[in-house]
Parts: structure tokens; C-alpha cells; sequence
């Protein structure tokens, strides 16, 4: 028994290592060269012009990507809309609904593509090269993306509703990102992208007055930074829907900050003060506090790997003329 309890891991891990090797294969970093040689620039442009416009922009198209490839994998899903009763998309699913931004985005550069190279691009690279971008704009990394996803043609409301929850443990966290095929350091090192980007109040508000139903606040909150939230989201219901910035030092530039605000108490959401402390993450984080360098490094890693989740290539899906609708 001992025997089979050790060569199934292995043989189920091994199989991991082959799919993910094989689905990397597939794409190339010049899928598009001879088909859409400017398909970078339309996308630089159009990231950069959105965020020239909306600074919180570079978050949500971070986001808005986090979104997609966690469920089902990364094909340009979340960019279908509803249509009646005959298509159910995610863009209403409970994580989504009044919180993700960013489809307008996608969709005037998706526009722009088509005009340049008409039905050649799909939605799916186009969303994978805009968060890319949008980081870089942000001040963060810059890394190396391979090409050639295709668009899905079905959309999961249901998945869409399990996505990673900021009221979630630390453990059922990890359980969902190995679910993708990610580790727990890809937990730490993605979970810092919250270094850009606001929460509404709600996911947090716990914390500020009933925590974990003591009817106090948290005890591990810096006192200050407690008397900041509780001013900005008092204890009551129409407060819900305001917005702090993640990272309250800097919530525009994309650095390492966040990784420092853990370790002063000043974490915002549950599920991220919770790296700082725990025997799995917590050296990580104090990593990447010494080395913000080696964040950027393994940040652009993990990018990479989030971008490969169960994407389709070759014959598989189809490239959208539309973002929002199936050929």
C-alpha cells in the first residue's frame, strides 16, 4: 500500500510537469510576428492611454486577468457578456459584479487590433499583454510573454464565484492556487500585486469593528492605521462600497511596499497580513523586503505561470472578433 500511496503523487505530478511543459511549447514568443508585427504597440498604447486617464487602471487590468485565468484558465471568459437566458457570463458572478474594471479597455484595444490585424489576435494574449503592461507602467517588472491562446466559447458563473475570497484562510487559499497548479509561493509573490490598487470596505470591515466576532477590532491592526480605516469606513452599511488603497504608502507605484506594510501590521486585507505570519509565507516576505529586485524577478515568474492555466491553442477555442460575444 505505501508502494501506490508514493507513485501516484508522482505519476500525478509528473503529468503536471508534462501538460504544463507541453501547453508552454505551444505558445511562442513571436506567434504574432509575421501576422501582427505591431500588436505590442497597439496594446502599450492603449494600456498607457487608459491609465493616463485612470491610474487605478493599471490595477484593474492586473485584476481583471487574475480573474480569467482562475477560472476555467485564461480564455478571455470574463470579457463575455450575458446575453438573456440564452448565455450566462462571469461578469455578474459575486467577486465580479461592481468590482472588476477594465473590459472597456480591452475592448477599444481589441478594436484597434482587429483594424490592424483582423481576426488574427485573440482576446485572451491581448488581456495577458495589457497586464503585463500595465504593471510596467506601474513601475514593476517587465517579462517576456509567449503567445498564441485562443478565446473560450463558454464562460463558468458558478467557478467564477469560488475565486480566491480575502475572508478566506490562508490554507483554503493555497488549496485553490494548487488547484491551478501554482504554489504557495506563487500565493505570496502574486498576492503582491496589492501593492497597486483600492478595496471597497467591505472586505475588510471586520477587521475595523468584529473581529472574528469579538466585537473588536483586530488585535494584530496598527493602532493608527486602525483609526485611519475605521474614519474612512465607520460601521455602518453605506459605507460599504468605499475605497482604500491596498497599499497606503504608495497605491500607485508598483514596488515592494506591500511586503513592508505586513510586517508594521498594516496589511489591509485578512488574507494578506496572514503571509506575514505564517511559518509557510512569512520568510518570503521578509525576502522580498530585502530584495525588492528579486519581487520583480519572481513576480514576472509567477505572471507566467498564472497565463498558462488551462489555455487553448491550435485548433482549439477561436479568435474573437468581439471580446464581449462568441463568433
Amino acid at each position: 500500500m505505501e508502494r501506490k500511496t508514493f507513485k501516484l503523487p508522482f505519476v500525478h505530478f509528473f503529468y503536471i510537469l508534462f501538460l504544463s511543459h507541453l501547453v508552454f511549447c505551444q505558445l511562442d514568443y513571436k506567434f504574432y510576428d509575421s501576422t501582427c508585427p505591431n500588436l505590442t504597440k497597439i496594446v502599450r498604447y492603449g494600456v498607457w492611454s487608459a491609465i493616463a486617464n485612470d491610474t487605478r487602471m493599471a490595477a484593474s487590468l492586473l485584476r481583471l486577468h487574475f480573474h480569467d485565468c482562475f477560472v476555467n484558465g485564461c480564455d478571455a471568459s470574463i470579457l463575455l457578456d450575458d446575453i438573456g437566458s440564452t448565455f450566462v457570463g462571469e461578469k455578474n458572478a459575486a467577486p465580479n459584479k461592481n468590482s472588476v474594471r477594465g473590459y472597456e479597455v480591452i475592448d477599444n484595444i481589441k478594436a484597434s487590433v482587429e483594424k490592424a490585424c483582423p481576426s488574427t489576435v485573440s482576446c485572451t494574449d491581448i488581456l495577458t499583454l495589457a497586464a503585463r503592461e500595465a504593471v510596467y507602467f506601474a513601475g514593476g517588472s517587465y517579462w517576456m510573454v509567449p503567445l498564441g491562446r485562443r478565446d473560450g466559447r463558454t464562460a463558468n458563473k458558478t467557478a467564477a464565484n469560488e475565486l480566491p475570497s480575502p475572508f478566506e484562510s490562508l490554507d483554503t487559499i493555497i488549496v485553490k492556487f494548487n488547484s491551478k497548479g501554482l504554489d504557495t509561493k506563487d500565493v505570496v509573490v502574486l498576492s503582491g500585486a496589492h501593492t497597486i490598487g483600492f478595496a471597497q470596505c467591505f472586505t475588510f470591515k471586520p477587521r475595523l469593528f468584529n473581529f472574528g466576532g469579538s466585537g473588536k477590532p483586530d488585535p494584530e491592526l496598527d493602532t493608527s492605521f486602525l483609526k485611519g480605516l475605521q474614519s474612512v469606513c465607520p460601521d455602518q452599511v453605506d459605507s460599504d462600497t468605499n475605497l482604500v488603497p491596498l497599499d497606503s504608502v504608495t497605491s500607485n507605484r508598483f514596488d515592494n511596499s506591500y511586503y513592508k506594510n505586513l510586517v508594521n501590521s498594516s496589511g489591509l486585507l485578512q488574507s494578506d497580513q496572514v503571509l506575514s505570519t505564517d511559518n509557510r509565507t512569512a520568510s518570503m516576505v521578509l525576502n522580498y523586503i530585502k530584495f525588492p529586485y528579486l519581487f520583480f524577478t519572481d513576480f514576472g515568474a509567477s505572471m507566467v505561470k498564472m497565463a498558462n492555466i488551462g489555455v487553448l491553442t491550435g485548433q482549439d477555442g477561436e479568435i474573437r472578433k468581439n471580446c464581449k460575444v462568441v463568433n
